[in-house]
């Protein structure tokens, strides 16, 4: 599956390449365990590098994060495509977001990307288009199916799936690995039409615009446009 956009590609110089898969690596390691504001002295020091390497490869941190998660990224855009395609579309919607949820628990770098908004990061934003259109045809398709309830909305689910993954390192760290099943078993049946009337949800829904202000809020990286710093 392609992902629009450019990915920063490793150069062709061999000890200029190796630098790269050097940084790729030590940036992994240590976004997995801080979450994506690590200071980037951190990484090149891993790395084995200056930080003048660090910044010649990877002028920005969005760049940066783009190489090191490009390919895990693509593999959310993979469960996407294959719960559109279940017969029965309150399963599908089931599996994408147990997916989603495992991919969320597995390091806090990709859970920081997946529950924030982060410009500059090219896989990023093909993946938050491809996630919205998967939730958007499951939840139209069970609400025509008669499995999820008429008046949830994608933001309501965008914005659920955020402020719940957000919870989700805190969560594992304090108990076990898998104690995310819970709080989204919660979340599905919330969204799941009842065989008798439910109470309408309170105010309006939010709007696209709105989601994305959250999303921004949500996340640490506020100045991510500013070029990378310790």
């Amino acid at each position: 599956m392609n992902v629009e956009g450019h990915r920063a590609t490793p150069p062709r110089r061999r000890d200029a390449r190796r630098s790269w898969e050097l940084l790729v690596a030590a940036a992994h390691e240590v976004f997995t365990r801080q979450g994506l504001e690590a200071p980037l002295d951190v990484i090149a020091r891993r790395a084995g590098v200056g930080n003048a390497t660090l910044y010649r490869h990877f002028p920005t941190r969005a760049a940066l994060i783009d190489a090191v998660f490009h390919d895990l990224l693509t593999d959310t855009m993979t469960a996407g495509e294959q719960a559109r395609t279940a017969s029965d579309a309150w399963a599908g919607l089931n599996a994408y977001l147990q997916a989603v949820f495992t991919t969320l628990a597995a390091d806090r770098g990709t859970n920081d990307l997946m529950t924030t908004r982060l410009e500059g990061v090219d896989a990023l934003r093909a993946v938050h288009v491809h996630n919205r259109e998967t939730v958007e045809l499951l939840l139209r398709r069970g609400r025509d199916e008669g499995t999820v309830r008429a008046d949830v909305t994608v933001e309501d689910v965008l914005f659920a799936l955020a402020a719940l993954g957000r919870a989700v390192p805190a969560l594992t760290t304090a108990t076990t690995p898998d104690a995310w099943r819970r709080p989204l078993a919660l979340l599905l049946a919330g969204l799941q039409a009842s065989p008798t009337a439910s109470p309408r949800l309170p105010g309006p829904p939010l709007t696209a615009d709105q989601l994305g202000d959250v999303l921004q809020e949500l996340g640490p990286h506020r100045n991510s446009g500013q070029p990378p710093g310790p």
